[in-house]
């Protein structure tokens, strides 16, 4: 099944779109703040189409701005009130809605991150233990190589030391 291509710039501005008119009522400046901050790491990705870490960035920000737009419409949703005006409907509705796109940007977000050459698996820079024996060298080769001095933290070698 073919994924069709979205264009990351018709996700960033349909997101602006939905956060101005999702901040016009009653969500807090937070919201506002996190969802701009995010769409701002959206055009920096449309600016530099070959860079992975942009993409990474705006999908890892979208990811986390889905959290704190739950918590953000959880807590300031106005439930108390009997009659709520229009504009505060409408605000409600559109926050709600930029909540259930995302989901779906950050698939597309994804593929994205995966055309630009990034790969599968997310790397934290923890180190890994690997099982195949690649890694590993024989007792042989080691006293081949041990006749060379060891250089643990990759210095410079066969330079004469200055003298001042």
């Amino acid at each position: 099944m073919e994924i069709p291509a979205i264009n990351l710039k018709a996700i960033v501005l349909v997101h602006w779109l939905l956060t101005v008119w999702g901040s016009m009522a009653f969500l807090p400046r937070s919201y506002a703040w996190g969802n701009f901050s995010v769409l701002a790491l959206g055009v920096w990705a449309i600016a530099h189409r070959d860079s992975i870490d942009a993409v990474v960035m705006f999908l890892m920000g979208t990811v986390g701005t889905i959290l704190t737009d739950i918590v953000h419409i959880g807590i300031y949703y106005p439930t108390r009130d009997l009659v709520i005006l229009d504009v505060l409907r409408f605000s409600a509705g559109m926050a709600i809605l930029n909540l259930l796109l995302k989901p779906a940007s950050c698939f597309f977000v994804y593929q994205m991150y995966k055309e630009r050459g990034g790969d599968y698996n997310v790397n934290f820079g923890f180190p890994t233990v690997s099982r195949t024996r690649d890694d590993y060298q024989s007792i042989d080769q080691q006293d081949q190589e041990s006749a060379r001095p060891a250089n643990p933290f990759n210095q410079a070698q066969d330079k004469p030391a200055r003298a001042y």
